[in-house]
């Protein structure tokens, strides 16, 4: 049964094309992951579906009753509910269905005999949707899906208005599955969650019954959990059967055929133009000529995929720094409360550190204490000599309204306007990126305006605060890579062992020095 089918979409922001006339479908059960490059219209394309979005053209088409649940993380959370009150309003539609049912038991005692037989009906139909989704066992769900998510460990009573953007991510996430909705619509759930809840996640999204569209940058999280990939690319939506490895086998197969039977084509459309050439103004070969010139003409010409941008991440080093980086005496990091025990930290030049473990131990505020950005609640910290830091901040919340031009040139303004667009180019954005505010691009895009930004300035500590984060596959081999090449020291927060274990020298778990655990 199928329960959105999308007939014919076409839309775009400007002259820029987004899709043009992609057709999709989505059956009971199907566990897909919507793939392909940063700016390539994932998130466009959910927007849409979900009424967000208008489209240029095109039908989407819901199955009837369908209860839709969209993992949108700009959803506000009120002040004064607490974790507890936002997880319980998931079960919002039996809590009213209970309400109606205690009224037409009220009124039951009045009611005519055909009156109480519609009643009796009505009531067993809301008693079997109570039983069925879990109504009397709330409490039970709830402590359930909080203790996989780590919720339990923050405290359930807690206000929502005082928790970290991963935790914030948490909640909402939390409150999604116990929905239970026909359909998951989600939009790289992994980005704020630690090592631990992406496991739990994974096991709960296997066994998960009914259907999810997943977008995700974390292919061995995609690997474990989808059974169909939908790539998005060149303004088209291809189905491909299996998880992310075989469609990479099938997609790279397909892509060697076509240029094959690009290069044949290619080879007889010269060979009938050579022909043409040769033989229109004779009497003699006149009509062999218009013949070949006919069948040029009724050709289908096969053209080959548009090739993206390879981003290419090369960072500038500075001048040496002293030997010694940084190192804290005593140092308690909080806001109101303290985050850590008393901390003495020290870093040495050519150090690679990860921070890392759970969400809301104090990983950020220990970089934003070490930088000076916040004061600590007690202790210090001793910077080192001729340092020149490059810092990469976890979420930039304000809207951005520059033009990436305007962006890059507000930090370099030595730029001529030739070198800023080459400097952009380089790291993966094509000239209608570059042309754009940097507001409407997509979260990889801006990461990629920001670390273009982080790679032009000379520095010899990178303090990275998770650079992978929306990031395509083809940018975070890319700045593996050129983490791995850098001869400066770094100091990164990331929950992605496959990306920090190849580039660190020391990994710091922050379990041990925090008075929570979360």
């Amino acid at each position: 049964m199928s329960i959105l089918t999308v007939k014919n979409l076409s839309h775009g922001f400007g002259d820029r094309a987004i899709f043009n006339d992609v057709s999709f479908r989505l059956l009971k059960g199907e566990h897909i992951g919507l793939i392909g490059a940063n700016g390539e219209g994932k998130s466009t394309f959910i927007n849409i579906i979900t009424g967000k979005l208008q489209p240029d053209d095109g039908e989407i088409e819901w199955a009837k009753r369908v209860r839709i649940g969209y993992l949108d993380q700009h959803t506000t959370l009120e002040k004064g509910q607490t974790i507890r009150d936002i997880l319980k309003s998931a079960f919002q539609y039996l809590f009213n269905l209970e309400a109606e049912m205690n009224q037409i038991c009220d009124k039951m005692a009045e009611a005519t005999p055909e009156e109480l037989e519609k009643m009796l009906e009505n009531l067993g139909i809301i008693q079997d949707v109570l039983t069925n989704n879990d109504f009397y066992i709330i409490d039970a769900k709830v402590e359930e899906i909080a203790r996989g998510l780590g919720l339990q460990d923050i405290g359930l009573d807690k206000d929502v208005q005082d928790l970290s953007g991963g935790q914030r991510t948490k909640v909402l996430l939390a409150k999604l599955l116990l929905e239970k909705p026909d359909i998951l619509l989600l939009d790289e759930p992994t980005n704020y969650l630690d090592e631990q809840h992406i496991e739990w996640l994974k096991r709960y999204l296997k066994e998960y019954e009914n259907a999810f569209v997943l977008i995700s940058h974390d292919i061995p999280f995609l690997n474990s959990v989808i059974n169909l990939i939908y790539h998005m690319g060149n303004q088209e939506l291809n189905r491909y059967v299996g998880n992310y490895d075989k469609f990479i086998q099938v997609y790279e197969a397909k892509k060697q055929q076509v240029e094959a039977a690009y290069k044949r084509q290619q080879q007889e459309i010269a060979a009938l133009e050579d022909f043409v050439a040769r033989n229109k103004a004779r009497v003699s070969t006149r009509n062999m000529a218009m013949s070949r010139q006919k069948k040029l003409d009724k050709m289908e010409r096969i053209e080959l995929e548009r090739e993206k941008p390879k981003p290419e991440f090369n960072f500038k080093k500075s001048r040496a720094s002293g030997k010694l980086l940084f190192e804290t005496k005593d140092l308690v990091i909080g806001y109101n409360e303290p985050l850590s025990k008393s901390l003495n930290l020290c870093m040495e030049r050519g150090q690679k550190i990860a921070l890392i473990g759970a969400n809301g131990l104090g990983k950020t505020t220990l970089l934003r204490s070490i930088l000076g950005e916040i004061n600590p609640i007690s202790g210090s910290v001793e910077l080192g000599d001729y340092l020149h830091i490059g810092y990469f901040e976890q979420e930039i919340k304000e809207g951005n309204y520059n033009t990436c031009i305007e962006e890059f040139w507000g930090a370099f303004p030595a730029y001529s306007h030739f070198e800023v667009r080459i400097a952009l180019a380089k790291c993966g954005l094509t000239t209608k990126h570059i042309e754009s505010k940097v507001v409407v691009l997509s979260g990889g895009e801006q990461a990629k305006v920001r670390l273009c930004k982080l790679i032009n300035k000379e520095t010899n500590l990178l303090i990275l605060d998770e650079p992978t984060n929306h990031l395509d596959v083809d940018a975070k081999e890319e700045l593996k890579r050129a983490l791995q090449a850098y001869t400066g020291s770094i100091l990164l927060i990331c929950h992605e062992p496959e990306f920090y274990k190849d580039v660190v020298t020391d990994i710091w778990n922050c379990e041990s020095w925090t008075t929570k655990i979360v």
